[in-house]
């Protein structure tokens, strides 16, 4: 899709303080986009219920209609006040709620969503997020917000205000500069929808955190080029300008390689010199940014497929798919 023309709006940066987050509620009140920081990654915030409002996140992304959004609610009564929820999706909400879990339910009559929001599905992307920032300005707001990565579509997320403002500035009303996101990836999205639950993208809660609230590990997605039932679902997803290679023990000539662990010592950039996959998840977006401001092209050390790793690799992989 092609980017849509600039706008004339100048992006406001906001404070994390009282004033800011009151400031923000009323830009949403009115309609307006405002990034926001939650403690995964800067999610793009418009009000749930307005068509209008929503479309505007659509056309400032480039993001495809038929890709769903996430809805942010203060609390759990708010999420079952808009989805339809099983024994499975409340255990998983009472163990990971606010936190970085997307729970995908049945969207419950007369929710009062935009259309917009679901892409035509009969079920909703719920988060309870855990960022005070993020919970100050819900329940300032008042009302769900529909808030997917605050970057362009596609692109590589932001885990900072200056990220967004790199990415969207100049076609939203403000960012609410949050510092840096303490987790670094999306959410993990479990669909909760059937008999069993479904994972749909790895993210923040890694599967084997999962596996012991349920008592087994949830089911994985079987159908990856089915129409998206949850953000991050595209092939081609996070991506810098640049080729990306994956698995690189070593950096050809002429790449950038960034390392992982403390066999990459000559890395230009490195996801964690000491192996830790929660350091490395944090980091991932912010070195995917500085490699893509290098030029070159990108070869990415191996990652264990463990864990946060599994989310690591899952958005490495998507970085480096055909676009």
């Amino acid at each position: 899709m092609a980017r849509a023309a600039m706008t004339d709006t100048t992006t406001r940066q906001l404070s994390a303080t009282a004033d800011g987050i009151a400031e923000a509620a009323a830009l949403l009140r009115a309609g307006a986009l405002v990034a926001i920081p939650t403690e995964t990654v800067y999610g793009l915030a418009a009000d749930a219920r307005s068509d209008m409002a929503v479309a505007r996140v659509f056309a400032a992304k480039d993001r495809p209609r038929f890709n769903p959004l996430i809805v942010h609610v203060a609390s759990r009564a708010q999420a079952e006040a808009l989805g339809v929820f099983n024994t499975a999706a409340r255990a998983l909400a009472a163990a990971f709620w606010p936190g970085p879990l997307t729970l995908v339910v049945p969207l419950r009559a007369g929710a009062g969503l935009s259309a917009l929001v679901t892409a035509g599905h009969d079920s909703v992307a719920l988060r309870v997020p855990a960022h005070p920032v993020a919970r100050a300005l819900l329940e300032r707001f008042g009302a769900p917000l529909a808030a997917p990565s605050a970057n362009p579509s596609g692109r590589i997320s932001p885990t900072s205000a200056a990220h967004v403002l790199a990415g969207l500035g100049g076609r939203i009303a403000a960012v609410v500069d949050g510092g840096a996101c303490a987790v670094g990836l999306e959410s993990t999205i479990v669909a909760c929808t059937g008999p069993s639950p479904v994972i749909l993208r790895a993210g923040g809660v890694p599967v084997e955190t999962l596996a012991q609230v349920l008592g087994a590990s949830p089911e994985a997605a079987s159908d990856p080029a089915a129409a998206p039932r949850a953000p991050g679902q595209l092939a081609s997803h996070y991506a810098p300008r640049a080729a990306v290679r994956l698995e690189a023990r070593a950096p050809r000539p002429g790449e950038l390689w960034i390392g992982f662990g403390p066999g990459c010592g000559g890395a230009a950039l490195t996801l964690s010199a000491s192996g830790d996959l929660t350091e490395a998840a944090a980091r991932l977006f912010a070195v995917l940014h500085a490699a893509d401001a290098d030029g070159r092209p990108i070869a990415v050390a191996p990652v264990p497929d463990t864990g946060l790793g599994r989310a690591i690799n899952d958005r490495l992989r998507r970085a480096a798919a055909p676009r």
